[in-house]
């Protein structure tokens, strides 16, 4: 199923675990410590470098680019480094995570409130997914080098819905079918 960015509820509503999509359109990619900076600019009442409404971000801290090419290697980074922050960029409108691993229950609750999805990159295929990757550029934190938000523009970004808007958890499903199996 292709979706496009901004994420809308009609899309959202349609979106369930296990889904498999293939996301167009602006996504915005932050890791660990351009995290700590929006959740503080968030405390302060203040803006954030990009409006978070409907938006989604790719936990991933793209290799530099070689010559001709947009952007580098731009695996998903682990999830869960990214858990103290989630519920209040939520709660401001983020409407989407891309990265790899389970998720706390605060974050999984905070998506079903807020009404979001969390996604999963297959790790290991960073060279595939960045030639999803049109167009990359830092717009805030070039002091934090790799880890800079940018703004990319994806086409056919794909990826898989682990945590829906109604509860549902992929990696929970999987493992209660694998529980199921007789050896």
């Amino acid at each position: 199923m292709e979706i496009k960015t901004p994420l809308k509820d009609d899309v959202l509503e349609r979106l369930r675990a296990g889904d498999r999509v293939f996301i167009c359109g602006i996504i915005y990619t932050a890791r660990d410590a351009a995290h700590a900076r929006l959740f503080e600019l968030l405390e302060k009442g203040e803006e954030t470098p990009f409006p978070l409404e409907g938006q989604v971000i790719y936990y991933t801290g793209p290799a530099p680019a070689k010559a001709g090419w947009v952007i580098g290697s731009a695996g998903p980074t682990t999830s869960y480094r990214m858990d103290p922050y989630t519920p209040m960029l939520l709660k401001h409108g983020l409407k989407g995570m891309i990265g790899k691993g389970a998720r706390s229950e605060e974050v999984k609750e905070a998506i079903r409130k807020y009404r979001a999805v969390y996604f999963a990159a297959v790790g290991g295929a960073a060279a595939l997914i960045s030639r999803s990757i049109k167009k990359a550029e830092i717009i805030a934190y070039p002091d934090l080098g790799t880890e800079a938000v940018r703004k990319i523009e994806v086409v056919n970004f794909p990826a898989i819905v682990i945590n829906d808007i109604y509860g549902n958890d992929l990696y929970e499903e999987g493992v209660r079918a694998y529980q199921r199996l007789e050896f």
